[in-house]
């Protein structure tokens, strides 16, 4: 067990692929009938058994990829509009600035940056791109007093409370609202409350962190370890020019034309007018958006096509990921078996009320958060499956969505699967344990505070 290393998604979903090709010679075949696309609660008859075999194993995934062949085209769209706005320096210039204006005020920095994170987390997903910043903040906080786990908090807790309350990521509840069925604007209230508690709680505790630091340094967690050699020279950072306030500027309107044409203003009676725009619509909004910023900069026609490209390669994985997690779907309906598990859960949820039903879905994504780190192909494998048990405990799809992401967003910010949590802690040089020691109260204080959100929402 030493030298055990957790299996990439890709192998977990594809061992996944054989263990449901397998329950279709097991698992009796069934069916609903349906109003529409929703199964008929109390309709459940068997049909004849169709097992899945190693060539459908094999397709599987490729048929996968021609139902969700919307999702993944947005995927790339979205990585090809972040590769351009990250090649202009416009973020990383951004984040200096307010590094700058506040310098020798740098407890203002935790809350201020922080929200900054936690907005980029809850819009677009911003996980993986925040390795750019701990070379910059670890060593600005540990030359004010503090310690690298300040620096280290301000990044990962800040993006991480944002994505725990996705209210518009495209990666997680964007993905999940569409296998659910429902509107990325629905629930988006809700979203927006947990985010604004979730961002409170995390600021508060790390400021209270900070300031026991800076009082009693030998009170620090990171006591008696070697200091973090991640200084980023100064002219390693660009500049905050005009024309990367215009990128800057041009950045946040896409993301403001986003949340403007997903909210069904017309479903929740407001006199303004509905776009009602989805995935095709959105991949044109972040290709246009990536050409227009790049353009505007200067990077020219050849290098912004060339940068846009780079962005989306990038995410090639993630459309991989879909495509095998749809595939799963695929296998299960191919062998009749997908109305089978409905209906045990079904059986299973009779009696069960609305409430006990969402806070079960939490704790179920919870480990599967673990086994699965990509969200987006977790949303893609689950929710298929979820929502329509959903229906049958009353529960609707929006709420199945909040409860996916949460889950998802909680266990990022502590499994050593992510990526981003063990290179910033490697970068601050602090051991996974320690960071164990500081989050697990904050880990706390989120898991409680979801489950009253849940709670409440099912009930309302």
């Amino acid at each position: 067990m030493k030298n055990f290393r957790m299996p990439t998604a890709y192998t977990i979903l594809l061992l996944l692929l054989v263990l449901v090709a397998a329950a279709t010679w097991i698992i009796p075949a069934g069916s609903y009938d349906r109003a529409g696309e929703t199964p008929v609660a109390g309709t459940y008859h068997a049909v004849e058994q169709q097992p899945q075999g190693a060539g459908d194993v094999i397709l599987a995934s490729f048929q996968g990829f021609y139902d969700a062949v919307d999702v993944a085209l947005f995927i790339l769209m979205v990585g090809g509009f972040l590769g351009v706005v990250m090649a202009t320096g416009a973020i990383d210039a951004g984040v200096s600035n307010v590094v700058r204006l506040l310098g020798g005020r740098e407890i203002f920095l935790i809350p201020v940056l922080m929200i900054l994170f936690s907005l980029g987390g809850t819009s677009f997903g911003m996980w993986e791109e925040t390795m750019a910043f701990y070379p910059l903040l670890i060593p600005v906080f540990t030359a004010a007093g503090y310690d690298p786990l300040v620096g280290i908090s301000v990044v990962l807790l800040g993006s991480g409370a944002g994505v725990l309350a996705s209210t518009v990521n495209p990666f997680a509840t964007g993905i999940a609202s569409g296998f659910a069925g429902v509107s990325l604007g629905d629930g988006l209230v809700v979203r927006i409350i947990m985010l604004v508690v979730f961002d409170a709680a995390a600021i508060w505790y790390v400021m209270a962190y900070a300031a026991r630091v800076r009082n009693h340094p030998e009170r620090s967690l990171t006591a008696g370890l070697a200091p973090a050699g991640t200084a980023k020279k100064g002219g390693d950072i660009p500049a905050l020019d005009g024309r990367r306030k215009l990128v800057l500027a041009l950045f946040a309107l896409v993301f403001l034309v986003m949340i403007y044409a997903v909210i069904p203003f017309d479903e929740i009676g407001l006199p303004i007018p509905t776009l009602s725009w989805w995935f095709p619509e959105l991949s044109g909004l972040f290709f246009v958006g990536g050409a227009v910023i790049g353009l505007a900069y200067g990077l020219g026609e050849e290098k912004t096509a060339e940068t846009f490209v780079a962005g989306a390669s990038e995410l090639v994985g993630v459309a991989l990921i879909i495509g095998i997690s749809r595939g799963i779907t695929v296998l299960m309906d191919g062998g009749q078996i997908t109305d089978t598990v409905l209906y045990w859960g079904e059986r299973a949820l009779e009696g069960t009320g609305s409430v006990a039903f969402l806070v079960l879905v939490y704790l179920i994504y919870l480990p599967l958060s673990v086994l699965i780190p990509s969200s987006s192909g977790l949303a893609t494998l689950s929710i298929p499956i979820v929502a329509p048990l959903g229906q049958f405990a009353g529960v609707g799809g929006e709420l199945i969505v909040t409860a996916f992401q949460s889950a998802s967003g909680l266990v990022n910010i502590v499994t050593p699967t992510a990526a981003v949590v063990m290179g910033g802690l490697a970068l601050g040089n602090v051991p996974y344990d320690r960071w164990l020691r500081f989050v697990w109260k904050l880990i706390l204080i989120f898991f409680l505070l979801t489950l009253g959100f849940l709670a409440v929402s099912a009930v309302l």
